[in-house]
């Protein structure tokens, strides 16, 4: 019977420890940098660039255009679904916009340094996130 107890403590130890915990991105982030996770660019200085999630709905502006969408989390990895954005010509932030937008139009695994948030899409591509006040 010890063997038993045993065997479903030690069970129950190594599933405690293997579980991700999920990283808890409610609120308002600010773009720090995107692109190829080996070389991301830095983010348009004087281009107030954010994304917001609350309550699984995903919100905010990477250039001049703003997005919204859905959002869900499973653990480490964050899954997008019907996201949308207005469509204005803006030459100057073109490229950050559709970086951006590429990895939130899929899934992406999530990991937290510091207050840095990073988001990193299955082809590679990174958005580099700090918390922001909205």
């Amino acid at each position: 019977m010890k063997r038993i107890i045993l065997f479903v403590i030690a069970i129950s130890l190594v599933s405690a420890c293997s579980a991700s915990p999920a990283v808890d991105v409610t609120g308002a982030w600010a773009l720090v940098a995107y692109g190829d996770k080996a070389e991301p660019i830095s983010a348009k200085e004087q281009v107030d660039s954010y994304i917001k999630f609350t309550d699984g709905q995903v919100t905010g502006n990477v250039g001049c255009n703003s997005f919204g969408g859905l959002y869900q989390l499973k653990g480490k990895t964050i899954t997008f679904e019907s996201v949308m954005s207005t469509e204005m010509y803006c030459e100057q932030t073109m490229e950050q916009e559709a970086a951006v937008l590429a990895v939130l139009r899929g899934s992406a695994t999530i990991k937290m340094e510091g207050d840095l948030l990073t988001l990193t899409s299955e082809a590679g591509q990174v958005v580099i996130l700090t918390p922001r006040e909205l």
